[in-house]
């Protein structure tokens, strides 16, 4: 009688990665303990290895991936400011720039808002690195903005340009918060958005 050989097994495949991985969870943690810190302590009152402790990181690993304390910092109101506040798209620009507006509001009111905020404004006016993280900041937010424009254009809406939503919305949110005139009412939001809009059709 013939023997009959088992089937051959499949070849394996590596392992699949997970997506980030550790350098993932380190940026996560290293972000979480700036964060908490400028929240406890401001701008310019804790250094690298105090980050390190608390992120349950070595110094080294920082210092590789940012080099130096202001590029963190900058790293990290950059990522709070627009990263974590993705574009909506409510299918009209009305109510894309609204929804905008109220995050954009709720960003900077929150627990941490402020100091973060105020660390971004420090940083820019004094930080070596200010020009170039001023940039990166209007690049990345730029960005954003004009991909939801050129949704409302495309639906055939008359949408402003990126320095008028910018000057309209953005900026005053931003002074009222650092000069303390808040709170930032869901009226006083709509109001900015309502003019915006009525200088774009004027």
């Amino acid at each position: 009688m013939k023997e009959t050989q088992p089937p051959a097994a499949p070849p394996t495949s590596p392992p699949t990665r997970r997506p980030g991985g550790r350098s993932a969870r380190v940026r996560a943690a290293v972000h979480q303990a700036v964060t908490e810190l400028i929240a406890e302590l401001g701008y310019g009152t804790f250094a690298v290895a105090d980050v390190a402790a608390r992120a349950g990181v070595a110094d080294s690993s920082v210092y590789r991936r940012w080099g130096t304390l202001e590029a963190l910092l900058m790293d990290v109101v950059v990522s709070r400011l627009t990263e974590n506040s993705p574009m909506p798209d409510t299918g009209s620009l009305d109510g894309d720039l609204r929804s905008f507006a109220a995050k954009a509001a709720e960003d900077v009111t929150g627990p941490d808002g402020l100091a973060l905020l105020r660390t971004v404004v420090t940083a820019l006016a004094t930080g070596p690195d200010g020009e170039s993280a001023r940039d990166r900041f209007l690049a990345v937010r730029s960005e954003q903005l004009q991909g939801m424009l050129e949704r409302a254009h495309a639906r055939g809406e008359d949408a402003p340009d990126v320095l008028e939503v910018l000057d309209g919305i953005l900026a005053p949110i931003y002074v009222r918060v650092l000069f303390g005139v808040v709170p930032l009412t869901p009226d006083y939001i709509d109001g900015l958005v309502d003019r915006t809009l009525t200088r774009r059709a004027g």
